[in-house]
């Protein structure tokens, strides 16, 4: 309420504090620098977030921390009035309010900048683990060291049908039904 008219700009240092806040985040520690621009015009406020720095998440391999790079900004619009918004680029902000929270905004922000997969870079998983997951996993392990390196290959749907041959190893589940005859 008592920005003036035009440009502001806001730094933020985001630290482990600010995710042990958030219940159920999968992030568990991080260093963050968030740099919000935020424009104030007659009737509404336009706000560029942008963020840079590491985050601390568990590795879907094994398990262990993995440090995860972070880049990335988008853009928010903050409106006054009292209608609410399905559109998730505007914020409708209630003509009494004075503060703007932003601490969701940059969660998120956080959140949308990770990659889909935490994995170690090859060779950096804990190796216990990786000899437990190949020990109870169905797969061979020439076969499974390749679908662990190999995220960006795509998965050929012909080689899932059934053409008779007994090459690879059988899911004991569906050895038993060939038994049924």
């Amino acid at each position: 309420m008592g920005l003036k008219i035009g440009t502001h700009k806001f730094d933020f240092q985001i630290d482990d504090s600010f995710f042990e806040d958030r219940e159920y985040s999968m992030i568990q520690s991080g260093k963050v620098s968030v740099a919000l621009e935020l424009e104030k015009k007659e009737t509404m406020l336009i706000g560029h977030y942008s963020a840079d720095g590491i985050v601390c998440v568990e590795c879907d391999r094994c398990a262990d921390q993995v440090e995860i790079p972070v880049e990335g900004d988008f853009h928010l619009i903050y409106k006054f009035g009292i209608e609410s918004s399905d559109d998730e680029t505007l914020v409708v902000l209630h003509p009494d309010e004075y503060e703007i929270d932003v601490r969701d905004s940059i969660y998120e922000l956080i959140i949308v900048s990770l990659p889909s997969k935490f994995v170690h870079p090859p060779g950096g998983c804990n190796e216990e683990m990786i000899e437990i997951l190949n020990q109870y996993s169905l797969v061979a392990d020439d076969e499974e060291n390749e679908e662990w390196d190999d995220d960006d290959e795509e998965w050929d749907d012909d080689e899932d049908e059934d053409d008779g041959d007994d090459d690879g190893p059988i899911d004991p589940r569906w050895s038993v039904l060939k038994n049924l005859n």
